[in-house]
């Protein structure tokens, strides 16, 4: 084959069947409508009727005219003879036997249907494929399979392979030509020669200067912060952050990028200058920013565990220590005033009412009383340790873990100055204040005395103000400036997670409110997001629209209270829900379940992997990061045993072998070049969309049902992208917390996983909900939305809902949330004292316009929903837009809850959804068996391709398992067994009994003839 991109069996399929298409296929390509049949009437014969068919849908379908029109699958010619009533499907063959009667169909054809021929629109292909190639740096397979959809849409006849392939290949190389020619001339000779230094080892290291400056923070101190602020000065000061690159599409600069993050000093320095000096560039501006991103990431946690956490710790541990001598001294001050009340009060007979004088009348009586139950000594110890261990009476509860976080000065001495001078902060104008006096703080650091004219007081709020004010040892005038500077912090660091603080420098802690649609740009967008989303410019009718539902809805579900014994409402009017109880698994479901399970063929992890890439052709997905072609022979097998090593946790060791695929130095290139986030996500789509073809994965759901949940792992190492959490990563045999990572996936009702993203600790899912939804690797876009509580808010409601998905989180509270209503004066009956919330229309209205551009942000891509929706929160309160978001999805909440009592099939739906991710879980657990289920990564880069690597490889035996399922209950349906549809619904793809995912792997693929392994007989043992 002369272009190497194409394998010898990726070109015999091109513009041919490959097997039997897909019912969807089928339907799409093949089904006649009137104009087809008005066209194939015309002819005579059955013969030429049903061959003249087979031209006219194979065109369609192939791109081309098939020499031989009856080499079509059978099921394809079946298709065709039952639309047109032809019994004899064997009549098809008579067709090919006159030969001009094919090519007077073709020119037919051709003249009707308006094909043309690839010669009359090579240059038109050329100029769309190097647009294409321009703007995405897509791989040479993907480009080629995008160029033979152009031409199939535009009914171009398709050319010969070679001739394809090869244009893609040409004009794809002198786009990357014209790409790095074009970052080189933007350079001048004095930041070539900056950029080249980036390659050279210094003398005595040995890394390269590049090797050093792309590897950010990982441990969490002072130290390491200061650190991090040095490195991103230092890249801010080779002046690539300055280079005008806005002309060069921003997924080509990213690409880039990536290869000189990623790629080997060694590797870059032997490229010609274009390409050397274009990759340092892009890395070099992508490196001016993040490396501001990971010190803020970095400050952010330090600031969250190592100094307000830490402190609240040692406070609460510094209590329960003096708690016994508090006990004990308030007990005797106790004792002592309770004397006192007793014997200087009056004293009042109860029965007769008769008053009588108190029992002491001097202060040397009553002291006599005193010390006979606590002597003076021993009052005086008491109030002396209350005053020492009691906070004052004015003081607040942060006055405690203030006041030892103060003493941890010395943790960020090392890099105050440098922060402010480094990071470009901005802010709100409701953080501008704190903003002003954070670039203040090096002023102050270090002095004997500040006056309080030099600080700003308005910030002082709590027990700050005495703290920084009142401390013990000020003279009047003065203020406490290690106080201060910690208050200062304090509030940089709510602000910054809040985004009204930000870094004009930073891409992840940048203004998001910069990043929305506005002007021209959203009114150009606005049209195209309010029909993609069916939401009107004006929000009257709509809101109008949304009330009668909700009244109607509530008036519908409260007449069928008396009957519904789902639902009960107690004393105070809540809502409770009956337990849903299990479904009954009949004795019809457990044998086929047991008999398709014992016909699973059993196999080494590796090769499920090396079938399923020879059925979806997925692992062409995995192209160089260079740039250039894949030029190793039997790289899918490399591929496949690196997925292994990574999704099993286990490394190279079991899977190094003999062939030079399975050689370490083959292992080892191919991981660095060829494995990274964004080949996992196109060879999942890949995976999604073969799933999704199976019958039975149709069996179990359309697609349309989906859910977001967060599988946990312990990250061992040292990590600025792991967080603590005692719940779900435990303490370590030293007593220390622990931190971890979550990782958020999307899966369908289908089993497939869509998608997902890893997250520093275990943030609320909510945060990060429509982030993933929008992400998604491929498949259909769902329209139901299954989470669980910790998902849940009346804004993702809102923004859920917005965004047109319906959102279905389990509600564990139940009884405590508040249904809302519209309608103040309408009767509910039993659901009257539930609905005491109010929903505010005009609230809504008035804040339409801004609804729609937040929506429509996140639609486009232009802001993350993470960072909206912290943007419409304050300390756990919504500003006035987030409340009126809240509002609009208070009522898609009430709507979601009275389903949930009028529809005990609703409940169950995503109760079944929620059991199906957690039997994911399950297996992605057994999968990810190494190294005790932890994730050993640094970065969160790693941690994404690990994750990435263990997604693909889940998706993979999914698809496997549901291929063979399937096939097994196609051989029980042929061999007479009775299959019920229902029981067919309730099988499950996590079945792992049949697949060795331990030890040593077998890297051979058998000859697969039919497609498929032989199924094993049903009943016989299912373990090995």
């Amino acid at each position: 084959m002369p272009v190497e991109f194409l394998t010898d069996e990726q070109a015999a399929r091109y513009a041919a069947f490959r097997g039997t298409p897909a019912r969807s296929e089928l339907e799409r390509f093949f089904f006649l409508d009137d104009a087809d049949r008005e066209l194939v009437e015309s002819k005579r014969r059955s013969r030429n009727r049903l061959g003249f068919a087979a031209q006219l849908t194979t065109v369609r379908y192939l791109g081309v005219f098939l020499d031989d029109p009856t080499d079509i699958p059978v099921e394809v010619a079946e298709y065709l003879a039952e639309q047109l009533g032809i019994e004899d499907v064997a009549a098809l063959k008579a067709y090919g036997e006159r030969e001009n009667t094919r090519l007077d169909h073709v020119r037919e054809l051709r003249r009707l249907l308006e094909y043309r021929e690839f010669a009359e629109v090579e240059p038109e292909v050329r100029a769309w494929v190097d647009a294409r190639a321009w703007t995405t740096g897509e791989g040479p397979k993907a480009l080629f399979d995008a160029a033979v959809g152009w031409l199939r849409e535009r009914r171009v006849l398709l050319p010969g392979v070679t001739t394809l392939a090869r244009l893609v290949a040409s004009v794809r190389e002198a786009a990357n030509q014209r790409l790095w020619d074009t970052l080189h001339g933007l350079l001048n000779t004095g930041q070539r020669a900056v950029l080249d230094d980036l390659l050279t080892v210094p003398a005595g290291q040995r890394v390269s200067e590049l090797d050093r400056l792309r590897r950010g923070p990982v441990r969490v101190s002072g130290p390491q912060m200061k650190a991090a602020l040095e490195r991103a000065e230092e890249i801010a000061a080779l002046g690539m952050g300055e280079v005008d690159v806005a002309g060069v599409p921003p997924r080509r600069l990213a690409e880039l990028s990536r290869y000189g993050v990623d790629g080997k000093a060694s590797l870059l320095r032997r490229h010609g200058d274009s390409r050397r000096l274009a990759t340092l560039l892009a890395t070099a501006v992508y490196l001016t920013t993040r490396a501001v991103d990971d010190a803020l990431d970095l400050l952010e946690v330090l600031v969250a565990t190592r100094l307000l956490a830490r402190a609240e710790r040692d406070t609460a541990k510094e209590k329960l220590r003096t708690l016994p001598k508090v006990e004990r001294a308030g007990a005797k001050l106790a004792v002592a005033l309770q004397v006192v009340f007793d014997t200087t009060a009056e004293q009042v007979d109860t029965d007769t009412g008769e008053v009588t004088e108190p029992k002491v009348a001097t202060l040397a009586a009553m002291w006599e009383e005193i010390e006979a139950v606590v002597t003076r000594d021993e009052l005086a110890a008491a109030i002396a340790a209350m005053f020492e261990l009691a906070p004052p009476l004015d003081s607040d509860a942060d006055e405690a873990w203030r006041r030892v976080l103060v003493t941890r000065f010395a943790t960020v001495r090392p890099f105050l100055k440098l922060l402010v001078k480094v990071v470009d902060f901005g802010a709100t104008p409701e953080g501008a204040a704190v903003v002003k006096a954070l670039k203040s703080l090096p002023e102050l650091m270090g002095r004997k005395k500040v006056s309080q004219a030099e600080i700003d007081t308005e910030l002082l709020s709590g027990s700050w103000k005495r703290l920084v004010l009142a401390a013990p040892h000020l003279e009047p005038g003065e203020v406490d400036w290690k106080a201060y500077t910690f208050c200062v912090l304090e509030q940089t660091h709510r602000l910054l997670r809040r985004k009204e603080v930000f870094a004009k420098n930073s891409s992840k802690w940048g203004d998001p409110r910069a990043k929305l649609l506005a002007g021209e740009a959203w009114e150009a967008a606005k049209p195209t997001v309010l029909a993609s989303l069916g939401l009107p410019e004006t929000a009257g009718e709509h809101l109008a629209a949304r009330a009668a539902l909700l009244d109607g809805t509530y008036r519908e579900v409260a007449s069928r209270v008396p009957a519904n014994a789902q639902i009960v409402f107690d004393d105070d009017g809540r809502l409770h829900f009956a337990a849903l109880e299990p479904e009954p698994e009949p004795a019809s479901l457990l044998e086929l379940r047991a008999q398709v399970n014992s016909m699973l063929p059993r196999v080494d992890l590796p090769e499920v992997l090396l079938e399923v890439f020879s059925w979806t052709g997925a692992d062409q997905a995995f192209t160089s990061v260079t740039g250039g072609e894949a030029r190793l022979r039997d790289l899918h097998v490399t591929i496949a045993a690196l997925l292994v090593a990574h999704g099993c946790n286990v490394g190279y060791t079991p899977v190094i072998g003999g062939p030079d695929a399975l050689k370490y130095g083959r292992l080892s290139h191919v991981d660095q070049t060829y494995l990274r986030l964004e080949t996992y996500r196109q060879a999942n789509a890949a995976l999604i969309a073969a799933q999704a073809s199976i019958p039975l994965a149709q069996a179990w759901g359309g697609g349309l049902v989906a859910s977001v949940d967060g599988m946990r792992f312990v990250v061992p190492v040292p990590s600025v992208y792991a967080r603590p959490n005692p719940k779900y990563f435990g303490v370590s045999t030293g007593g220390g917390r622990r931190a971890g990572a979550t990782w958020l996936n999307l899966i369908n009702d289908q089993a497939a996983g869509l998608g997902g993203k890893v997250v520093a600790g275990t943030p609320r899912d909510s945060l990060y909900v429509l982030d993933v939804l929008y992400d998604r690797d491929g498949g259909r876009r769902p329209e139901v939305i299954v989470t669980d509580t910790a998902s849940y808010s009346d804004i993702v409601f809102g923004l859920l809902t917005l965004a047109g998905f319906t959102y279905a989180p389990q509600l564990a509270d139940l009884p405590d949330q508040k249904m809302w209503r519209i309608d103040r004066t309408a009767d509910y009956g039993p659901f009257q004292d539930a609905a005491r919330g109010r929903v505010d229309l005009a609230r809504i209205e008035r804040h339409w316009e801004d609804v729609l551009r937040i929506v429509g942000s996140i639609h486009t891509g232009a802001v993350r929903a993470y960072d909206v929706i912290r943007m419409l929160s304050r300390d756990g309160r919504p500003t006035q837009l987030g409340d009126a978001i809240a509002h609009y999805g208070r009522i898609a909440k009430t709507l979601h809850i009275l389903r949930l009592a009028d529809e005990p099939s609703y409940r169950r739906q995503i109760k079944t959804q929620a059991n199906l991710q957690e039997g994911r879980h399950a297996l992605a657990r057994k999968i990810f068996h190494g190294r005790a289920g932890q994730l050993y990564q640094n970065y969160q880069d790693g941690m994404e391709d690990q994750i990435g690597a263990l997604g693909l490889v889940l998706n993979a035996l999914v698809l496997f398992n549901t291929r063979y399922m399937d096939a097994a209950l196609a051989q029980l349906r042929a061999d007479g067994v009775e299959v019920r549809d229902q029981d067919v619904a309730r099988l499950s793809p996590f079945v792992r009994h049949h697949v060795n995912m331990l030890g040593r792997y077998s890297f051979q693929l058998p000859e697969l003839p039919g497609g498929l392994r032989p199924l094993r007989d049903p009943g016989t043992d299912q373990h090995h």
